[in-house]
């Protein structure tokens, strides 16, 4: 039987209510959430990771593919601070799609 490598596509979704953020607030968050996507693509569970522009709903804000399975990339992701609750959980709730391909096929 062939293994498959999981992966875990991730949508990163603006909450409707969310807060507005001073300048400042939101530099530091954007830096956290940059750090916290370096941390995870050193450490081999992040394949890809950016904005999603130019598309109709403007609350789509990111896409990112874990290496790791729903469970694990749901723990992963506890860890971006910078990220609201909110956004998170939907992205969770809604059990982003898995990908899989051959293991060695990358």
């Amino acid at each position: 039987m062939t293994e498959f490598d999981r992966y875990t596509l991730v949508l990163l979704r603006r909450p409707r209510d969310m807060r507005e953020f001073a300048d400042e607030e939101l530099e530091r968050s954007q830096a956290g959430h940059l750090a916290f996507l370096e941390q995870m693509h050193d450490e081999g569970h992040l394949v890809l990771s950016g904005p999603l522009d130019d598309q109709p709903d403007e609350r789509l804000r990111g896409i990112s593919l874990y290496r790791t399975s729903l469970e694990e990339t749901t723990r992963l992701l506890a860890g971006d601070t910078a990220v609201p609750a909110p956004a998170a959980r939907l992205a969770r709730g809604r059990r982003p799609g898995r990908l899989s391909g051959p293991r060695g096929h990358r």
